[in-house]
């Protein structure tokens, strides 16, 4: 009995690897094994088919979870069970081998060999306020997203023509030709890379079977995001072809500056002004939050730059743990505009703290002298 090796373990890689992980390995592997490297080597050749099909599988998310899940068989009950020809060996080299020179090394599917394509994703940025980030919020925004016709219902004809398989490239929508070792494919002239022909085209979307449209769709934000925050909508994206589903829609979040508080992580920084007499004798003073205003007790005799911690009081945690906290910087500030009551009092405190000073000066003075005198 012939048991297949294990996907990850032809490979080399890891089973938490991600697709770019996958791809480099595959790479690897395929110029390293290809028949064309190696003339006359059924072993390389094997092996070349090997990290193909291996490849074929792993690439695919839907195809992955089924191998993560029921191994060999779960593949092979999903409709694949390794490569039956030469050419779709190669097609799965074909996408790497773009990567390194632009153009195909074989074979490329066109409209009438493939099954149902699944829609693009799609992205928008979305610009909210400080507030709504810590509150959450509710958006409608529009988008501009490729939708299936609903004239030709997607095929592309217009009502009553029949669509048939393209006689040029036998529904490929390719034309292959041999350059040496390679088969380097361009989009056939025929049927425009669909792979199929039509008399007359739908003239709604002009024979695509899907047309660009404007929808509106309704975003529910968290409270807790931050910037560089992506939401997910699933199925929010670009009609998939030929029936595939549809793409899904991610939302980037960029957050507005707010002119009082700063964020670092889910702790809110701000910074409050106190007069010097405040912090001198103490006071009692209330300070903004996302949740109205709270009340800090000032000690007396508090420094410029102390900081003030009010627990619970910052951004909600986006996976429901604790909020964070609001640190209160304190920042002094000197009093103008004084009224001639407020000079006299502030001049006599002067004259106090000159004698203070002066006091404790000359007792020093004094000290060191009769200490020198004995």
């Amino acid at each position: 009995m012939n048991t297949k090796r294990d996907y990850y373990e032809i490979l080399g890689v890891a089973r938490t690897a991600s697709v770019e992980e996958i791809k480099k390995a595959y790479r690897r592997l395929a110029l390293r094994y290809h028949p064309d490297r190696n003339p006359g080597d059924k072993e390389a050749e094997e092996k070349f088919k090997e990290a193909a099909e291996a490849y074929e599988v792993l690439k695919d998310p839907e195809k992955r979870q089924l191998y993560d899940m029921y191994g060999h068989q779960g593949v092979s009950n999903s409709g694949f069970s390794g490569f039956s020809q030469t050419e779709d060996i190669f097609s799965a080299f074909n996408d790497l081998f773009e990567d390194f020179f632009g153009f195909s090394t074989g074979r490329r599917r066109g409209r009438s060999d493939l099954g149902p394509e699944r829609g693009a994703d799609l992205r928008y940025d979305l610009t909210i306020s400080f507030m709504e980030a810590a509150k959450g919020t509710e958006k409608e925004i529009e988008i501009q997203r490729l939708e299936t016709c609903p004239k030709c219902s997607g095929t592309g004809a217009a009502p009553g023509n029949k669509v048939v398989t393209c006689p040029s490239c036998n529904g490929r929508g390719q034309i292959i030709r041999s350059q040496g070792f390679f088969q380097v494919s361009s989009t056939c002239p025929n049927c425009n890379g669909q792979g199929v022909i039509f008399t007359e085209p739908c003239s709604s979307c002009n024979g695509k079977g899907r047309s660009p449209q404007f929808r509106k769709v309704k975003i529910k934000v968290p409270a807790g995001v931050d910037t560089g925050a992506r939401l997910r909508l699933r199925k929010e994206g670009e009609a998939g072809a030929r029936g595939g589903q549809r793409g899904d829609l991610f939302i980037v979040i960029h957050v507005e500056p707010h002119e009082f508080f700063t964020r670092k992580g889910n702790d809110l920084y701000c910074e409050v002004e106190i007069s010097a007499i405040e912090a001198c004798l103490g006071d009692v003073i209330e300070v903004p939050t996302l949740n109205g205003k709270e009340q800090i007790k000032i000690p007396a005799g508090t420094q410029p730059g102390a900081v003030f911690r009010l627990k619970g009081k910052g951004f909600p945690d986006l996976r429901g743990f604790a909020p964070g906290d609001q640190l209160v910087k304190i920042k002094m500030v000197t009093p103008t505009n004084l009224t001639e009551r407020q000079k006299e009092l502030l001049e006599e405190f002067l004259e106090i703290e000159k004698e203070k000073k002066q006091g404790g000066f000359f007792k020093k003075i004094f000290k060191k002298v009769e200490f020198n005198k004995s």
